[in-house]
């Protein structure tokens, strides 16, 4: 700046000090005095003057020897910061001497007197440490301690020296070093020394990187260590760049995969799977600990990749083998948390578990469904069984979106291995419980099991054979009164709709129609007996209904009493009165009754069906008739009478005593009246007979399934080669599979073609046996 003062104005003065020169001050400044007036004149201009502050001609001179004094006593103060003893000198007065001698060009000088004075020192120190007398030995623990003890001391003195010599020198370190790229700061140059004369050194490494990662496997094993030491360490390797990298890590990550690779290895033989998981999450814990606590946070990565590989990367398959069922069967909640969490974290994990996951599903539901001895209950473990799954979805599997698609795959996969009984049973489950008498549920219980059931159905290939038997079961709730609620039937009905369309429904939507329009149908016609000369003793009421919207029945011919038969007429001549063309065929099947009887109690009132009316009026004309009297009087079929004396004589309200004592009704039996009948109800339900399925009625309602698929496969056939004239067999096949809504095979199809060409819908192509043609 002083050097060429004709270029820049410079101001330098030097000030008395204790202490020696202070800071060359600089100074350059114009000044410019606007044009105007002064006081009193009268409006001259005075033209602008520059005001120029000029340097010294020469610059002050250092006294004599005062670099070398001042270096002298700098010098000293370094020593007296090495050996630890008190400073002669003031701070304040030690950092302006070097600003003094910085400010004088001397600042190179001064900094390569340090770094020499810093190197002589710090190569002092390895001294202490190659005459150690610690032999290189993994039992010599107690040495290995005292040795990183002392190289930690070491350490911590040259940082707390550094510190100190550089807060002196701080003035060099912000300008001189700042302004030269290629020298380190004071500090760094601490560090350069230590790493270069100290770590640098192979013997004190190698002990020093043995003695870290020997604490390390005690603490690993158990042993309480010194953390703080460790900290430190590990800290003044990675403070001195690539030792920590390149000496310390590499060993520390392979002896670490050993470690756990044979730990992996012998634990996976020793523990049950929950107790090997929760040893796997203590270590993460641990190592993660570690990370934190003292080793380098670069570190973390590869150390939790490392444990993770060798406790649970290598052994997924093996841990879901011999665990993942049982943990499932067993329900534990808190050991399939972690078992998801665990393997989320290794690549491939989720994938596994996924696929174990799956299997355990389709096992598990494979035996619930393909069980006949487990029908009775296959509905309501099929429904714990997805509340279960449900909640391992939702509490332990985070909601995952894969594990909710794979277990509605796993689900569909084996309901269906089992074609059509499952559907039915859903049926009859519905049916159970839109019952009357269903006390087990309030309305939003009801309608949340609904809602499950409804889940449960969405997985079902064939769901005509459920449309069929909860049609079946709807028609005799509604004939025979027995809906435990109108809103419930209308809620599940919608619920079908929702899911299977209104074509689906409206067979059943028709049911509910009949019914509401008979209630019409009713008020009319008791209108209609009250003008009758002789309306009778008995109150009728008939249900109308459309033959294409309900089951089909077969019609039996039982014989009526009078006053029956002549209602029947009347009804007759009212309805056809009313609707000309129309056809009544009276199903008496589905008939019941209310009966008033006296016994020696009192009197009783019995809700019957048809069958048991005809048989319990019989008692009016006689008090015994045998099996073979009731059967010509009533005129009701043979097995099903056998079922309606049973209901009468063997159930739990017995109006008949059957001779001999039995379950079972056969030919030859005697049946009395019961004039000792006791019920502590007034009205008695003997009719729930009706509501229960024969085996015939079950055989029926699965043919008729398999002969509407007939139609459904035939018209659809029809439908496809109208439109596509000639197709091949392949194609014709692959469409009627899109088309079709239930199961069927390749060799049901080819059935249906032959019996369609048989009926000359269509033809084969002369020449390409595998090619047909629409015949118009």
């Amino acid at each position: 700046m002083a050097d060429e003062p004709q270029k820049k104005p410079h101001l330098s003065a030097l000030v008395g000090h204790t202490n020696g020169l202070t800071k060359p001050a600089s100074l350059a400044a114009t000044a410019t005095r606007a044009a105007g007036g002064g006081g009193g004149g009268g409006g001259a201009t005075a033209s602008s003057k520059k005001l120029v502050i000029k340097n010294f001609r020469e610059r002050p001179k250092l006294p004599d020897n005062y670099t070398q004094d001042t270096w002298q006593k700098l010098h000293e103060a370094v020593g007296a910061i090495q050996s630890s003893v008190s400073i002669k000198y003031n701070l304040e007065e030690l950092y302006q001497a070097v600003e003094n001698l910085c400010s004088y060009k001397v600042s190179a000088t001064l900094y390569k007197q340090l770094r020499q004075v810093c190197e002589e020192h710090v190569k002092a120190q390895i001294l202490q440490f190659r005459e150690y007398p610690f032999l290189m030995h993994r039992n010599n623990s107690l040495d290995s301690l005292l040795f990183l003890k002392k190289i930690n001391k070491c350490w911590q003195d040259h940082c707390r020296q550094m510190i100190m010599i550089r807060s002196i020198f701080l003035f060099l370190d912000r300008t001189y070093v700042l302004q030269n790229s290629m020298l380190p700061s004071i500090w760094d140059m601490g560090l350069e020394l230590f790493r270069n004369h100290i770590i640098s050194d192979k013997q004190v490494q190698t002990k020093t990187i043995d003695g870290i990662l020997l604490l390390i496997e005690r603490e690993r094993n158990g042993e309480a260590v010194d953390r703080s030491l460790l900290r430190s360490l590990l800290s003044m390797l990675s403070d001195l760049q690539q030792v920590y990298k390149e000496s310390f890590e590499q060993r520390f990550l392979e002896e670490t995969n050993c470690l756990y690779a044979a730990e992996g290895q012998r634990l996976m033989q020793e523990r049950e799977v929950p107790e090997y998981l929760h040893h796997v999450n203590k270590r993460l814990e641990e190592e993660g600990d570690r990370v934190i606590t003292y080793l380098d946070h670069s570190t973390q990565k590869p150390l939790i990749a490392c444990v993770e590989k060798q406790l649970l990367g290598e052994h997924l398959s093996a841990i879901l083998q011999k665990g993942l069922d049982n943990l499932l069967d067993e329900n534990r909640i808190s050991d399939l948390t972690q078992t998801y969490q665990l393997f989320s974290r290794v690549k491939g994990g989720q994938q596994i578990l996924l696929q174990h996951w799956s299997e355990y599903i389709k096992n598990f539901g494979t035996t619930i469904v393909v069980n006949p001895e487990k029908d009775k209950d296959m509905v309501q473990e099929l429904l714990d069984f997805k509340d279960k799954v449900d909640h391992i979805i939702e509490v332990c599997f985070q909601k995952n979106e894969k594990f909710i698609n794979l277990m509605k795959e796993s689900f569909e996969t084996f309901i269906n291995k089992r074609p059509n009984k499952p559907a039915e049973l859903i049926a009859k489950y519905v049916d159970s419980k839109l019952r009357a008498g269903n006390k087990e549920a309030t309305d939003e219980e009801l309608e949340r099991i609904l809602d499950k059931i409804m889940i449960i159905f969405r997985f079902i290939h064939g769901k005509d054979v459920f449309e069929a038997f909860y049609k079946k079961d709807l028609a005799k709730r509604l004939l025979v009164g027995k809906s435990a609620s109108v809103d419930a039937e209308k809620s599940m009905l919608s619920k079908l709709k929702h899911e299977c369309g209104a074509a689906f429904t409206s067979k059943l939507e028709g049911m509910f129609k009949d019914m509401e329009l008979s209630k019409d149908v009713m008020v009319q016609f008791k209108q209609y007996m009250q003008n009758q000369s002789d309306p009778g003793n008995i109150d009728l009421t008939v249900n109308i209904l459309t033959m294409g919207y309900w089951p089909t029945y077969t019609p039996m011919e039982v014989h009526l009493n009078s006053e029956m038969i002549k209602l029947q007429e009347v009804f007759k001549t009212f309805y056809l009165g009313k609707h000309s063309g129309r056809k009544l065929q009276w199903q008496t099947t589905l008939g019941h009754a209310v009966l008033k009887a006296e016994f020696k109690e009192g009197k009783k009132e019995f809700q019957v069906s048809l069958f048991q009316t005809l048989v319990l009026l019989m008692f009016n004309e006689g008090d015994e008739f045998s099996f073979e009297e009731i059967k010509m009087a009533t005129g009701v079929e043979d097995s099903e009478l056998r079922r309606t004396l049973q209901s009468l004589a063997c159930g739990k309200a017995r109006v008949l005593i059957k001779n001999p004592k039995g379950k079972d009704v056969e030919d030859g039996d005697k049946f009395i009246f019961n004039g000792d009948f006791k019920h502590k109800l007034f009205r008695i339900k003997i009719n729930q007979i009706q509501m229960k399925e024969t085996v015939e009625e079950q055989v029926s309602t699965t043919e008729r399934v398999f002969q509407d698929r007939q139609y459904q496969i035939d018209a659809a056939i029809v439908r496809i080669m109208k439109m596509r004239k000639t197709l091949g067999h392949n194609l014709l096949v692959s469409e009627l599979y899109n088309q079709l809504k239930f199961p069927v095979k390749p060799g049901d199809l080819k059935k249906r073609i032959e019996s369609l060409i048989d009926r000359d819908y269509m033809e084969r192509d002369k020449d390409n046996p595998n090619q047909y043609h629409y015949v118009a």
